[in-house]
């Protein structure tokens, strides 16, 4: 998938391998305080070899440079989203849609029926994005982020729910 959009260079998305590790590691600070250390990226993106079709990294890219990243892992018929991070100068332009519709579509092509994820119960914006593509609660995890926020469980069914 590719779209223009927001600067002079096209966007694609790609499926990462750990020549990205780096990059992904740069965007994850940027993004989150405590984010996955380099070690860790290195190991989510070498599973996608190890693990066959479970495992799946993507990004978007401007360029060469990676402004947007998801990351699920497939258990069975169920696409488990770890991740979705998006450049913080560079949200609000439909990246993070972009790289989690096409996490979904690769993974009900490789079989998922749906997928799940856990978010801030105060991260509004990311409830708007996930609702928009089909998510709703299921459930709610008390104090289960470092701050004490709580996490809501979402899940989606993938039938006609992506794009």
């Amino acid at each position: 998938m590719s779209i223009e959009g927001a600067g002079q260079h096209e966007l694609k998305t790609q499926r990462l391998s750990p020549i990205h590790a780096e990059a992904c590691h740069q965007l994850d600070r940027l993004c989150r305080p405590r984010g996955w250390d380099l070690r860790q990226w290195h190991l989510d993106l070498e599973a996608q070899d190890i693990e066959g079709p479970g495992r799946c990294v993507l990004g978007v890219l401007r360029g060469s440079e990676l402004v947007a990243v998801a990351s699920g892992w497939l258990i069975l018929d169920e696409l488990q989203i770890l991740l979705v991070l998006v450049h913080p100068a560079q949200r609000r332009i439909g990246l993070a849609r972009m790289v989690l519709s096409e996490l979904m579509r690769e993974g009900q092509e490789r079989g998922a029926s749906g997928a799940t994820l856990e978010v801030a119960a105060s991260n509004t914006a990311a409830l708007g994005l996930y609702g928009s593509l089909g998510f709703r609660s299921t459930g709610r995890r008390r104090g289960y982020y470092r701050d004490g926020q709580d996490a809501l469980i979402q899940w989606c069914q993938l039938q006609g729910t992506t794009g």
